[in-house]
């Protein structure tokens, strides 16, 4: 605010020396065009009457006749004795007063030629000049004043709820993210600064409890197989003729890749979420599906076929080992749940690929589509657990395929099932 007070007293001060000058011109102007009338008339008077109608003039001016040596010939009574300058718009002092001096050549009666001198005072110009520039330079810092104090007040009141909004949002804590700033309903810019500081809390509010809830699941889960090798392994120890070393072994190995499996996900989804794809290359979508279909699987000892004949060529952008992770999820998830086929099919569609993943299970109900990308979701608790997977397989899709600017969806398979649909901006040329 000081500083706009400095500028705003910078400009008037230069608009009022500007304002002194103009008017100091433009009166001097009119002193002068005066002058040079009253030149002129006595001019004519000279030419007629000679020197003496210079010495008939009045008080008010000054007038004098000078030959062309510059010795004077004639003056009025006010005027002083010796030669005043004949240069063009001179000023003189007579009397403590300016005076504007004009000149011009007159033709003396039977005496040859001449200089006639008339000055008019620029005492009344002064005057308003000097007027003008005291009133300016009372005025100016009071205008300066009373504009601050007002932008003060004004600025002030607007600036309030945004200081209020400021210690509102500086008490928010970790603790306490379900506060919320008053919005002052006004419609203008501040209003929509409140709202924007909600939304913005409201962001940090779901994220800190997606965490919550991220942390204590990985942890239920990770807890999980880790209870289970060391209860076996208490068991194998108090009771080694029950519990053998083999049996306590396929236990621990099965535990742990399923640990292994959990941690790698973990970590790809926090490395997903934190730096998106870490390279950037023109992909083979094609060439993923045909190499993922290719992978033996079975489900509870039946083999699951997975036919890939509606695949057709497509070429995306983006990370090739994240696309990779997208179809072996997809197909491991339709695998899961398939009763003995899983369809995969590929295609653009104007530009974008389509990559699509059916089954011929039970589907997913519509009310929980949207779950099912959620993290450590499983839609059917009673599965065996080595059938029901981690539930982080669809969230990595689904976070990988928005990392890719693209979008999964879950919706019901011709076959019965269900039916994942992948959609990615194909690689522009």
């Amino acid at each position: 605010m000081g500083g706009a007070a400095l500028v705003v007293l910078v400009a008037l001060v230069i608009g009022a020396v500007a304002f002194v000058g103009v008017l100091r011109t433009s009166l001097s102007d009119g002193v002068r065009t005066a002058a040079e009338q009253t030149l002129d008339g006595l001019s004519t008077r000279v030419e007629a009457d000679g020197p003496t109608a210079v010495e008939a003039e009045d008080d008010d001016v000054l007038a004098q006749l000078q030959d062309g040596d510059g010795r004077v010939l004639a003056r009025a009574d006010d005027t002083p004795a010796r030669p005043l300058d004949t240069a063009e718009q001179s000023r003189t002092r007579h009397d403590g007063d300016r005076w504007l001096l004009v000149a011009d050549d007159v033709d003396l009666p039977g005496s040859g030629d001449g200089v006639l001198v008339v000055g008019a005072p620029l005492e009344d110009a002064d005057a308003a000049v000097r007027t003008v520039s005291v009133l300016l330079v009372v005025a100016v810092p009071v205008v300066v004043a009373l504009m601050s104090l007002v932008t003060w007040f004004v600025v002030g009141r607007a600036l309030r709820p945004v200081d209020r909004m400021r210690r509102e949002v500086d008490a928010v804590e970790g603790t306490n993210l379900h506060a919320r700033v008053d919005e002052p309903g006004s419609g203008d810019e501040v209003d929509r600064l409140a709202a924007t500081m909600n939304r913005m809390l409201g962001r940090l509010e779901a994220s800190q409890q997606a965490q919550r809830q991220f942390v204590s699941d990985a942890s239920h889960e990770l807890r999980s197989p880790l209870a289970t090798i060391r209860q076996h392994a208490e068991v194998a120890r108090a009771h080694p003729d029950v519990t053998g070393t083999a049996d306590l072994a396929d236990v621990v190995l099965d535990e742990g890749a399923r640990l292994q499996e959990l941690v790698e996900s973990l970590l790809l989804l926090t490395r997903v979420d934190e730096r998106g794809r870490d390279r950037d290359r023109a992909v083979d979508l094609d060439d993923l599906v045909y190499a993922e279909a290719s992978r033996p699987r079975s489900v509870q000892g039946a083999a699951v076929r997975v036919d890939v004949s509606g695949v057709a060529p497509a070429r995306v952008s983006g990370d090739d080992r994240l696309l990779g992770r997208v179809v072996r999820n997809l197909v491991d998830n339709a695998v899961r749940h398939a009763a003995d086929t899983v369809v995969v099919g590929l295609r653009t569609d104007g530009g974008g690929a389509v990559l699509t993943v059916d089954d011929d299970g039970h589907g997913v109900p519509e009310a929980d589509r949207a779950r099912v990308f959620e993290r450590f979701v499983r839609l059917d608790e009673g599965r065996a657990r080595d059938a029901g997977g981690s539930g982080l397989g669809l969230a990595i899709v689904d976070a990988v395929v928005r990392g890719h600017g693209g979008s999964v969806t879950v919706s019901a398979a011709p076959t019965g099932g269900a039916r994942f649909t992948v959609r990615l901006p194909l690689l522009q040329d």
